[in-house]
């Protein structure tokens, strides 16, 4: 059975519902980040979590706002991915850290050179390391791309 959807309508489709399912996934794994930085008996460490709480929901505004305004964008026109979007709110379980004074642990020089402003170690190295269930969806929505991508400039399959 060949598939006569459009691509891009699918890129679309997938697009939108990724960026839904990535959006909500943002607030738990910016808690997450903290506390496994956190040692059990840290003072103050309730606290330290209500901002990780607040910090999370923040993340996932931004995240929500970028993911959209990439995902509605034509195929040729996503300077970025996904992936670099929510590799960029590290900023929001990293501030939380810094805050409460959470010194950083020691780093594999490969990733400190690749992410800089990530002290912690918290940048996901794919959208599923963030949160199982974004596998499947961000497989598809890349599958998707390429297939409009493919379509666009080499013709039909």
């Amino acid at each position: 059975m060949v598939d006569e959807r459009d691509p891009d309508d699918t890129l679309l489709e997938l697009g939108e519902a990724l960026a839904t399912k990535v959006s909500a996934a943002v607030p738990a794994w910016v808690v997450r980040c903290v506390e496994a930085r956190l040692s059990p008996s840290v003072p103050g460490r309730d606290s330290i979590m209500a901002q990780a709480v607040v910090a999370g929901e923040r993340a996932r505004l931004e995240v929500a706002g970028k993911l959209r305004t990439l995902l509605v964008a034509d195929v040729d026109a996503q300077p970025s991915t996904p992936l670099a979007v929510v590799r960029a709110a590290v900023s929001y379980p990293t501030e939380v850290l810094r805050r409460a004074q959470v010194p950083p642990g020691p780093r594999d020089p490969f990733v400190t050179e690749r992410f800089p402003d990530d002290p912690y170690g918290l940048t996901p190295a794919s959208l599923q390391a963030m949160d199982p269930g974004l596998g499947e969806p961000a497989i598809a929505w890349g599958a998707a791309k390429a297939m409009a991508h493919r379509r666009r400039h080499r013709g039909p399959a």
